[in-house]
């Protein structure tokens, strides 16, 4: 596994930080955004990307321009989404033989959806806790955008998540069909932390979605090879 950092050029912002992370030989690439509080090199991204790495799927992690300034405050959406075209337009560009998958957590999840309902060019969608409402405010218009997908999208999330309430969650992935799969970790809360006394840790909850995302981008990959 190689770590390659760069910059990466947004039109009409400038340029952000990026990083590679690359097995020997990577089956797909998952170009992989950031939540709203943390940037790419945060402990959780960190380890899902070298989880990633051992199951032979490449990551390309990105900062949002306000990340990269080091400020708190994200940017409008339009900026938040041309930062993920231009990520994936990057990615292509350097992996052009190997499936190319975007998404990521929170935040940086819904961002690569919203930027796929208008059509981003990638073979499926993987969210790392889909930010569904605003914490104590359930609702589903963050959602609505999802009918405009039309690749695969694979929701991690987690059964104590604040952020999305599971009994509206579940209808709304029920509504996309055959397009949409859902895996729930009932130990983990929004940033996928587990409570002492589920007998889990959070690095083994971790190794259990990147098994999970990993599996689900081979199969979307080449469904023709899955058992």
């Amino acid at each position: 596994m190689i770590e390659e950092a760069g910059r990466l050029a947004v039109a009409d912002v400038g340029d952000v930080a990026s990083l590679r992370t690359v097995p020997p030989d990577p089956s797909a690439v998952l170009v992989l955004a950031h939540g709203a509080g943390a940037g790419m090199r945060h402990p959780f991204m960190q380890a899902l990307a070298e989880g990633l790495a051992a199951r032979r799927i490449a990551t390309v992690r990105y900062q949002f321009p306000y990340a990269d300034r080091g400020s708190r405050r994200p940017d409008p959406p339009p900026v938040l989404m041309a930062t993920v075209e231009a990520a994936v337009a990057d990615a292509a560009l350097r992996f052009p033989s190997i499936p190319l998958f975007a998404g990521g957590k929170s935040m940086g999840g819904r961002m690569s959806s919203q930027a796929a309902s208008r059509g981003l060019p990638i073979q499926g969608l993987v969210f790392f806790g889909f930010p569904l409402h605003p914490a104590g405010r359930p609702a589903t218009t963050r959602a609505a955008h999802l009918q405009r997908v039309i690749v695969p999208m694979l929701f991690l999330q987690g059964g104590r998540d604040k952020l999305a309430d599971l009994g509206l969650l579940k209808p709304v992935v029920d509504r996309l069909g055959s397009r949409a799969t859902m895996e729930v970790f009932p130990e983990a809360d929004h940033g996928f932390h587990v409570l002492k006394r589920s007998g889990l840790t959070d690095h083994q909850l971790l190794e259990g979605l990147a098994g999970s995302a990993a599996g689900w981008i081979s199969r979307v990959a080449a469904p023709d090879s899955a058992a």
